[in-house]
């Protein structure tokens, strides 16, 4: 009697120590890095990158990518482009090798996604490519940014491989496409830089309602598509866009200091958080198992995950999964002016906002179904240690062990929250006509509230299509 007073005093103190646990370990992967991306709201890029090289959870294993595109990103705006590259290049060969190991898997299996390496998203490894091609376009190395312009195609030819319904999946980045003919225009590859574009294009007419996760087909695109099929003598071509785009292409003469594309990142990346939600364990036809919740939404077990694990015991469950929550945008629109005293509006041309919260949407099913039943296997090995504690008297030792179980699958429920932080919200650009020399290019940034925040530029002509970037979290 007394050894099972004992038993039960073990697991109230149990029960009360896991709590505490829970409590102080549900932080979010925004929360835990808080310091870090508030100096990089505040542009204060040299206390960011001390904080950042200081935090051991982005030195973990799982989260060493997340360490490499941090670092890339606040070495870029530090302005060592080299060594943001270096960064950067570290991040690539990571995506490129990693596979998902026995060990890696068995995490996910028994415990969670945020224990697993984290792989990336796949318009973060869009944004790689982005950041590398400004970094060498500052180092005036043309041809390492070509070789970038390049790898944009495969990446578009992988991120298609994945889907089989292209139609309503990211299978392609629109921005990376367009990105890359502007890459081929600043070389002289005007060839090259119509076929970009075009297919920049393309994705744009294929989408539903004209609309790319929330981006429109920017003016300057067309006109950089038309320009380069008159530049390469595609007539036919250009005459075809003519008519698509309603509009009559008119050549102008370069100017004697080229220009310049300025990036304007604006804004910060949504985050994620952990969402609570309940389902419900169904039979459905043929005795297929399925997972629904108040909504209607039914989920199919994944038998790889279940195998042959006896389910029926299990009737509900609470999972956590990750949603993204968009940030508010500081500035919500600006005006150029360039050093000819021209205005310019800047056309915005990457959503990163929409496609993150798309993205997540789209696969939600497949992450779903492994997540529930993950959490119903663990559930029936919970349910199972019980039952064999009741057929035999209630053994004290088997309910210890049901119990431990039972704080190991709510300990261990935890979605994954981690993402690149620093990315913008949105990035919007204009092309800038330059006269020789140093150029000051104002833009007027306009808040919410109507107020007007002057930015002064200073880009300096070399005859040729230059890139500028900055941003405004």
């Amino acid at each position: 009697m007394l050894f099972r007073q004992n038993i039960k005093s073990t697991l109230k103190a149990l029960l009360l120590f896991t709590s505490m646990l829970l409590m102080f370990g549900c932080a979010t992967y925004n929360e835990r890095i808080t310091e870090y991306y508030q100096d990089m709201v505040k542009g204060d890029y040299v206390k960011a990158d001390k904080v950042l090289s200081k935090t051991k959870l982005l030195k973990k294993p799982r989260n060493i990518l997340l360490f490499y595109m941090e670092k890339g990103k606040v070495e870029h705006m530090k302005g060592d482009y080299l060594l943001s590259n270096d960064y950067f290049n570290k991040a690539d060969l990571l995506i490129e090798s990693q596979t998902k190991s026995a060990g890696d898997v068995m995490v996910g299996l028994f415990l969670n996604s945020m224990s697993q390496n984290y792989r990336g998203e796949e318009f973060e490894i869009f944004m790689i490519h982005y950041y590398k091609a400004l970094n060498y376009m500052a180092l005036n190395q043309i041809g390492e940014a070509l070789v970038e312009a390049r790898r944009i195609t495969l990446q578009n030819y992988a991120q298609g491989d994945k889907y089989n319904d292209k139609t309503n999946r990211y299978s392609k980045d629109a921005f990376s496409l367009n990105l890359q003919g502007l890459i081929y225009e600043a070389a002289g590859d005007y060839n090259n830089a119509f076929i970009s574009y075009r297919n920049a294009v393309e994705v744009y007419q294929t989408a539903k309602d004209g609309l790319y996760y929330g981006v429109a087909m920017p003016g300057n695109l067309k006109y950089d598509l038309m320009r380069m099929a008159y530049l390469s003598g595609f007539s036919s071509d250009l005459e075809r866009y003519e008519k698509e785009f309603n509009s009559k292409f008119k050549n102008y003469k370069e100017p004697t200091g080229g220009e310049v594309v300025i990036f304007w990142e604006n804004g910060k990346a949504p985050i994620k958080e952990e969402e609570r939600v309940f389902f419900s364990l169904i039979k459905g036809e043929r005795g297929a198992l399925f997972f629904t919740n108040a909504l209607g939404v039914m989920i199919p077990v994944d038998t790889g995950i279940a195998g042959k694990t006896n389910l029926s015991d299990v009737n509900s469950l609470m999972i956590a999964y990750p949603k993204y929550v968009s940030q508010p945008l500081t500035y919500t629109s600006a005006q150029v002016n360039g050093s000819n005293s021209d205005s310019y509006t800047f056309e915005l041309v990457e959503n990163i906002d929409d496609i993150a919260i798309a993205t997540l949407n789209e696969r939600a099913g497949k992450e779903l179904s492994k997540i529930l039943t993950r959490m119903a296997v663990k559930k029936a090995a919970e349910y199972g240690v019980k039952a064999v504690a009741r057929s035999n008297d209630n053994n004290a030792a088997l309910e210890a062990l049901g119990f431990g179980i039972q704080m190991f699958n709510l300990f261990s429920e935890k979605a994954d929250t981690r993402n690149w932080q620093t990315l913008p919200s949105q990035i919007n650009y204009a092309r800038i006509p330059l006269q020789e020399g140093m150029n000051s290019i104002k833009v007027e940034l306009i808040k919410s509230n109507g107020e007007r925040i002057e930015k002064v530029l200073d880009v300096e002509a070399n005859g040729r299509l230059k890139f500028f970037n900055f941003a405004t979290m």
